[in-house]
């Protein structure tokens, strides 16, 4: 079982999606955790766009990095580059490091319904996207 860490801002959106399909298809694999360098909140939005894809968020909790610092993490990912320039140290001399900066949806101005629903639907097909890949270079 290897273990990874998602890092993000808030821990809201971006990390929550990838949470979960890292969880989804993982499976016994991957133990999955998720931080920010501060706590929003898991993002509605979040969860009704990775429901709509058979993923349930519900019951994510938004976590701050210090929660996990005693874990031996095989993967260290950021999905923000803020959460790269401004991420703690974490101690680990054998993780393997990931950066990717996915856009974030939740950032989105706009009066529009359906814009805004496009926009988490875009962002949840890059992490769908990227962690395919990644899981299948890294795990298989």
């Amino acid at each position: 079982m290897k273990n990874i860490l998602i890092l993000c801002t808030g821990n809201s959106c971006r990390s929550q999606i990838a949470h979960g399909y890292f969880s989804h298809y993982g499976g016994d694999q991957l133990e999955v955790y998720s931080a920010g360098i501060e706590t929003h909140g898991v993002n509605p939005r979040a969860i009704a766009t990775m429901a709509a894809d058979g993923i349930d968020l519900s019951k994510h909790t938004s976590n701050k990095i210090e929660d996990y610092l005693h874990i031996p993490f095989d993967y260290i990912l950021t999905v923000c580059d803020h959460a790269q320039e401004n991420c703690p140290y974490i101690p680990s001399n054998t993780a393997v490091r990931v950066h990717r900066d996915f856009s974030d949806p939740s950032k989105l101005v706009s009066d529009q319904e359906s814009e805004i629903e496009a926009a988490f639907v875009a962002t949840r097909e890059e992490i769908k996207t990227f962690t395919k890949a990644f899981l299948a270079e890294h795990l298989s």
